[in-house]
């Protein structure tokens, strides 16, 4: 079995050899960023939980959080979307050999990017009353109706799909799960965009869109096991990485806070010893779900507690780096330290993307700590 010692000497080989540098921004940041994840592909660093056969590395827990440290400590870039860490699970657990083959590689390169199909303007966080319908007919499926907040549309190719084939009355059991081709005649992508200036959430439109019925994943009325594959690892396994990486923003934090001279106040001081205990619990936590993982279990309700430790540590932290930019925080986030700024306004929404945190927190009373539903307290 590879030790930690070797394994990260050999990752810290490859990264130093192969670094491609900052991360642009603008219209080249895209590119850059598939690049390099054809190169961490193609060198076979890459998808550290996935199996070997999938293109993965299949490494055990304590590898994985070590990937994730040396990745982090280098200051690689990120993943142009996070398919891999959400879609792909998915693909994986339901889908069958010959989707497998067709998708996971195109996913693990950047050749193909990928959304995802969930939220709707009359179901967001209540999933389950999604209105967007699927017909089937003959060996295709017929798509009507529309997505919202869909990261990432504008540039996918293709999308996880949640669509009604039962009645609204059938919630749950009445989804299917597809993959849908984002050329395909009768897809409109409207840009959304947010407090940033940017336009990374887009409104999708389906007018009529076929699907042929091998796009489906896993069978007909049977999505919403898909779409909590889907959501376990979103809330789950896909913030390991990010959990790592937050223990290095909180260092630069701490810098931050040293060249604003501010690392005397004691209540600085007790501010940022709470972020990095925050950041390490956030990791830790992250070790456990992938452990659940590996064991052939799903993360379950328990990915609930991840998301809502997730989005309030996020919150704080660019919290606190608004209060020691001072007035420095009104400037734009083109601005000198607006790094600060962009997160500070993105995390605006940390409590609301993939469940809100009234929904998490709902889970984890009711699924976790095992008390008694909403409704069972009226009764």
């Amino acid at each position: 079995m590879l030790d930690e010692a070797t394994f990260s000497a050999e990752l810290r080989a490859f990264l130093a050899e192969h670094h491609p540098g900052p991360t642009p921004r603008g219209p080249t940041k895209l590119p850059f960023l598939r690049a390099w994840q054809a190169t961490l592909t193609d060198a076979g660093w890459v998808a550290p939980a996935w199996p070997r056969r999938w293109g993965g590395m299949e490494l055990p827990p304590h590898l994985q959080v070590v990937y994730h440290r040396e990745l982090m400590l280098a200051r690689t870039p990120v993943p142009p979307t996070n398919a891999v860490g959400i879609v792909g699970p998915t693909i994986l657990t339901n889908g069958t050999d010959a989707q497998r083959e067709r998708y996971l590689r195109p996913m693990l390169r950047a050749d193909e990017l990928w959304c995802q199909g969930f939220s709707e303007p009359e179901a967001g966080s209540d999933l389950a009353a999604l209105r967007t319908r699927a017909v089937l007919d003959g060996d295709r499926y017929r798509v009507t109706g529309r997505k919202v907040w869909t990261s990432n549309a504008a540039v996918a190719r293709r999308m996880l799909l949640l669509a009604r084939t039962g009645t609204l009355e059938s919630r749950s059991r009445g989804i299917t799960c597809l993959v849908l081709d984002m050329h395909a005649p009768g897809v409109t992508v409207t840009p959304l965009r947010d407090m940033t200036g940017g336009a990374f959430f887009a409104e999708v439109a389906f007018d009529d869109v076929e699907v042929p019925v091998e796009d489906r994943i896993g069978a007909h009325d049977e999505g919403w096991g898909c779409a909590r594959v889907t959501l376990g690892h979103e809330r789950s396994t896909s913030l390991t990485a990010s959990a790592v990486r937050y223990q290095r923003v909180v260092r630069d934090l701490i810098d931050l806070a040293r060249e604003r001279g501010r690392l005397s106040s004691p209540a600085t001081r007790q501010e940022l010893a709470r972020l990095v205990t925050g950041a390490r619990l956030l990791e830790l936590n992250g070790r456990r779900v992938l452990g659940q993982v590996l064991q052939g279990q799903a993360p379950g309700p328990v990915s609930s507690i991840s998301r809502l430790q997730h989005g309030a540590f996020e919150q704080r932290l660019h919290e606190t780096a608004m209060t020691l930019l001072g007035a420095d925080g009104m400037l734009g986030a083109d601005q000198r330290d607006g790094r600060w700024v962009r997160g500070f306004l993105r995390t605006r929404a940390s409590t609301i993307g993939a469940g809100t945190a009234e929904i998490q927190r709902t889970t984890i009373a009711e699924k976790v700590l095992g008390l008694p539903s909403e409704g069972e307290e009226r009764q």
